[in-house]
């Protein structure tokens, strides 16, 4: 039903969604009911939290099964096709310069290319598959560790596929998707490790300092992530009233945060990294945003442009999950806390007196019991346009405590010890609610429809595509192209052009296409730069685009689309030939241009 809805949805049949979403519905609710169950055995929980991570990855990749349609898979597609041509290592990516970075998932993929012969978006999707099966095993194991219960684990794992990044983000051929894993095996083998003594915890330090050495190179904010939760889990473990035969273990917890904290710092600076310029900016523009809507003062003109459509029974399923989550954290916060108290003081609200006299058992309960309050904190950054990407890369992380929390309290609240007649169901339907709402959440719309305007992955569709592929056919690879921010995906993967943002530096390429005349100062930019030629898209006329821009996320429109005369001004410049246009998408080579700078 998924696929069909797919296929309605291409050809703009009202029936899509219902097809679609009615195959989600039979996905995950039967399976959320058998995972919840309290009499289902271990091992049948764990086979059906992967098999319901893989089906639910398997939905996301039917949207377009022969090739990748994110945005960021098209940059680290990009990444990998320089990878096998040049076998060469941290090659520059104007669309992506801090991708080559960290060139993990570009080295796994390449390799499962060079050792099986598959062409490499299908290396991709295998990759892909192993990793989220890998991840929620770890997941599994890491929470079965801390809670000691499986039954708790496996409907804490369940929670946390109600997270937004969950289905589409961090299921992409993307180094999120390879970093979370990583993370998250990390935690696991730590927390495993934790009572062992001697020689098997050198070995387990040893495997521990090996993840996050492959974490540091795969995605920095897993790492830093990594690097917070050591720190924070070091911190605890200082404050803990320890037994003096624990001194040990705290000393081991301390190394490890050294070198979650150390490696991807040394791998920064190693690499030449610009974090502070990359993330920056985003983050002080997030915190501005919501800082002034807290207190009413001035927003952006970012802020009133709006956000993009959705549909009104996926924002009601959002919301109700929403509800959902933080009737689970109402009610099961202090319940969790009281968890890590020691065995004798588990009574009542004496267990929160331990632990506010710093005596737990499990410094790793707390944190992730603690980690739960990012959610509000990352709710509220979605609010805002500038502080959405910070609110969804929280979530990510955040989820690991949500979930704990809330399956705590649908174990010991909502059913309790002997569940019967709705304490059975009705927690089941909520968490299959919630699953849903995180695949509602994850995107302005998971159907594979028609082109829209500036939609990223629903602007990627067979006419851009082939146009891209005339121009490695006809033109030959490598020239210097500029477009606006779909096509040039598009060149520079299936065309293997040499793609540009700017024009020179201090000119973006939005300038030459946006005004309705080229004026002097941008026409010497054009004729004094490199670039062969120039990919006009007409039908960015159509409509605004969805994500409000065409060009750069910085570059916002103000609800207008473009105007033809602004894109068609190109056939009155001399020096300036139309070598190609299919109706909607026209190319020009300006080479003719360079001999008048």
């Amino acid at each position: 039903m998924v696929v069909a809805g797919h296929a309605a949805g291409r050809r703009g049949y009202d029936v899509a969604p219902l097809l679609f979403w009615s195959g989600v519905v039979l996905l995950v609710v039967p399976t959320s009911l058998r995972i919840a169950w309290p009499t289902t055995a271990r091992g049948e929980r764990l086979c059906l939290l992967f098999l319901l991570a893989e089906a639910l990855f398997y939905c996301k990749r039917v949207y377009s099964p022969t090739s990748f349609s994110g945005y960021d898979e098209f940059l680290h597609w990009i990444a990998a096709q320089d990878l096998i041509t040049a076998r060469r290592l941290f090659l520059s990516n104007p669309l992506f310069p801090i991708g080559p970075k960290y060139p993990a998932l570009e080295i796994l993929t390449t390799a499962i290319v060079d050792l099986t012969g598959l062409p490499l978006v299908v290396a991709g999707t295998l990759l892909l598959a192993v990793l989220k099966g890998t991840f929620i095993s770890a997941l599994f194991l890491l929470l079965e560790s801390i809670a000691g219960s499986p039954r708790i684990s496996a409907i804490a794992c369940l929670v946390y596929m109600g997270c937004s990044t969950f289905f589409l983000f961090d299921s992409s051929f993307a180094y999120e998707s390879a970093g979370i894993m990583l993370c998250v095996l990390t935690f696991a083998v730590e927390a495993a490790s934790r009572d062992l003594v001697g020689r098997p915890r050198l070995k387990s330090l040893g495997l521990i300092a090996l993840l996050l050495a492959s974490l540091a190179v795969t995605h920095h904010l897993s790492a830093a992530f990594a690097a917070i939760y050591f720190a924070a889990l070091a911190g605890l473990e200082a404050l803990r009233r320890h037994d003096p035969l624990r001194i040990g273990a705290a000393v081991v917890v301390g190394l490890t945060a050294s070198l979650a904290i150390g490696l991807p710092f040394l791998w920064a600076e190693a690499r030449g990294v610009p974090l502070a310029a990359y993330f920056g900016p985003v983050i002080q523009a997030g915190i501005d945003t919501l800082l002034a809507k807290i207190l009413g003062a001035a927003t952006p003109v970012s802020e009133h442009l709006g956000a993009p459509d959705k549909a009104l029974y996926m924002q009601m399923t959002t919301l109700l999950a929403l509800l959902l989550l933080a009737l689970g954290l109402a009610t099961g916060f202090f319940r969790s806390l009281a968890m890590a108290a020691p065995s004798d003081e588990r009574s009542g609200w004496r267990a929160i007196q331990a632990i506010l006299k710093r005596r737990w058992r499990d410094s790793r309960l707390v944190l992730l019991t603690l980690l739960a309050f990012g959610l509000p904190l990352s709710v509220a950054f979605r609010l805002t346009s500038a502080g959405w990407e910070i609110g969804n890369r929280m979530g990510t992380f955040v989820f690991i405590g949500v979930g704990l929390v809330v399956a705590v309290s649908i174990v010991h609240f909502w059913q309790g010890r002997t569940p019967r007649g709705w304490r059975r169901i009705v927690p089941a339907v909520a968490l299959a609610i919630i699953v849903v709402g995180g695949v509602a959440s994850a995107t302005i719309n998971p159907i594979h429809g028609r082109y829209k305007v500036g939609a990223d992955q629903d602007s990627i569709e067979p006419m851009g595509i082939e146009t891209a592929r005339w121009t490695k056919e006809w033109l030959g690879a490598g020239n210097r192209f500029t477009s606006d921010r779909i096509n040039r995906l598009l060149l520079a993967s299936y065309g293997r052009q040499d793609v540009r943002v700017r024009i020179k530096e201090g000119v973006d390429a939005a300038r030459i296409f946006e005004g309705e005349t080229l004026g002097s100062e941008e026409f010497w930019a054009l004729a004094g730069s490199d670039i062969d030629f120039l990919l006009v898209d007409l039908r960015l006329t159509t409509a605004p685009p969805v994500l409000g821009f065409y060009f750069q996320p910085w570059q916002r429109q103000k609800g207008l689309p473009l105007s033809s005369a602004a894109l068609l001004k190109f056939n009155d410049i001399p020096g300036v030939a139309r070598i190609y246009d299919n109706g909607s998408i026209v190319i020009y080579d300006v080479r003719g241009l360079h001999g008048n700078s």
